[in-house]
């Protein structure tokens, strides 16, 4: 049976060439301008998944709605714009033995490659009468993928059979292109220490409620809380900490994966799902809490608790335990088809690291984080805010690193709001977002970028867009979130 893995990498993310690329947020074009600061600044829709409080906190509008807000991005802190170009543009260009020798430097890395696509379909938030609060509702497809591969892991992915690393355990004969084991061993989890390969499809239902709980002189406090239904389109996850092998995938039949003699339906170990192409192959809840407060006319802060609750992969599992590594019969790579290669050293056959086998099902944790925000509203012209997001888990797609930003946006002309700021971490390194939206009393569009430098660098390329065109508020006059 062969389970190859690239359904994985490919299908969720790590070679699609033509996109842009980057890690939270970037269905919300405002607050991709803003880098990711938005803790005190949504007030709608856009509060789901970041701090359900602000429906609360009082709005200037009755309804707002958007349809299809868009963003995506893709980044890495260990290779250069060049090679990054070459392993997505010129997969069948030759290598040389000095590009052989770059290619292994630069694939090993904590932050080889994160990446993300966020796409808000539908996203509707209303103001209640009477002071009852606000509630909001959307659907959010999300896709999500982290590359961290050590010297190992780098070694043999371009090396091959050959890697010296691999060499005290399957010594290669250059003459006859045999492997033979010496007689030492060990295991996935040590060979592969901190290399992960993570990438998740899901679909989110949301659901969001806030109301204030105290209005005082010089002090309002607003609470609220979300949920989300989860539908799981697909998920990878490898990776290796402390000597601990963690590796599993689930994949919807819009893959296409041949699953072999998993597939009998008399199989008691393995739930084969058939269906349509995005039939899903996991379920799941998630949970968000959150406070807000004004403090006199100008300060707000907020604290969060978001993606709280967990994931149940039912459908097409496969899993592995940490077992003796295995011979690997590739050559390693000739051209610049990384992507390929990567797919081929953990896939499910006798010529890769390890071996996966059939289960009933997998639970996982939801990429949990703690979000942390102030921020000052000067008038309906200028807001400024700081936001610190913090990872609570490693699972994949949450965030890499503790991520901080500061934004601004800025209205020199009633009909346009310029967003930047500057922010560091969560993978990415140090980022200088920048933003347009064009604004009138009921209609908002916008494009904007999470790293403008990071456009044009050598070292670190990160790229990223975020836009809308449908984005509506009525009721009210035209805001600034």
């Amino acid at each position: 049976m062969k389970v190859p893995f690239h359904y994985a990498l490919l299908a969720l993310g790590l070679a699609l060439p033509g996109s842009a690329w980057a890690q939270n947020e970037l269905s919300n074009f405002s607050a991709t301008g803003r880098g990711g600061v938005i803790n005190t600044f949504a007030t709608d829709y856009q509060v789901i998944g970041i701090n359900p409080a602000n429906l609360g906190r009082g709005t200037d509008f009755k309804v707002a709605f958007t349809i299809a807000e868009t963003g995506a991005g893709i980044g890495s802190q260990s290779l250069t714009k060049s090679m990054f170009k070459h392993i997505l543009y010129d997969g069948s260009q030759a290598l040389t033995p000095a590009d052989r020798t770059a290619l292994v430097q630069q694939l090993t890395g904590d932050n080889v490659l994160n990446l993300n696509v966020d796409v808000t379909t539908l996203g509707l938030a209303v103001t209640l009468p009477n002071g009852l609060g606000g509630i909001a509702f959307s659907n959010r497809q999300r896709v999500a993928g982290h590359l961290a591969l050590n010297k190992n892991a780098a070694d043999v992915i371009v090396n091959g059979k050959s890697a010296a690393s691999l060499q005290p355990y399957y010594a290669y004969a250059s003459g006859t292109g045999t492997v033979t084991p010496t007689g030492q061993t060990i295991g996935v989890a040590a060979f592969l220490d901190g290399t992960a390969i993570q990438a998740a499809w899901t679909s989110e239902f949301n659901l969001a409620y806030g109301v204030q709980v105290l209005d005082n002189t010089g002090f309002k406090l607003s609470a609220g809380l979300g949920y989300r239904y989860i539908q799981g389109i697909g998920i990878a996850d490898v990776r290796t900490t402390g000597g601990t092998l963690y590796a599993y995938n689930a994949l919807s039949p819009l893959f296409k994966v041949n699953y072999g003699t998993l597939a009998n339906p008399n199989a008691t170990n393995f739930n084969y799902e058939n269906g349509g192409g995005l039939s899903p192959v996991g379920h799941g809840n998630g949970f968000d809490f959150g406070l807000a407060a004004e403090i006199g006319k100008i300060v707000r802060v907020g604290a969060s608790v978001a993606d709280l609750g967990s994931m149940t992969w039912t459908g097409n599992v496969l899993q592995a335990q940490d077992q003796k590594l295995q011979q690997v019969n590739s050559s390693g790579l000739s051209t610049y088809d990384v992507i390929n290669e990567i797919s081929k050293q953990f896939s499910n056959t006798e010529s890769t690291l390890f071996t996966y086998e059939a289960s009933k099902e997998r639970k996982a944790s939801l990429p949990a984080k703690l979000r942390l925000g102030g921020g000052v509203r000067i008038s309906q012209f200028f807001e400024a805010g700081l936001d610190v997001t913090l990872p609570l888990n490693k699972v994949a797609g949450n965030l890499t690193a503790p991520f901080v930003g500061v934004g601004v946006d800025y209205k020199p002309l009633h009909w346009l709001k310029l967003s930047s700021g500057f922010t560091e971490g969560a993978g990415y390194g140090k980022s200088l977002p920048l933003g347009l939206t064009f604004v009138t009393p009921i209609w908002e569009a916008g494009i904007s970028t999470r790293d403008v430098v990071g456009l044009l660098s050598e070292e670190s390329p990160y790229s990223s867009v975020a836009f809308g065109v449908l984005r509506f508020k009525i009721g009210g006059e035209s805001t600034t979130n």
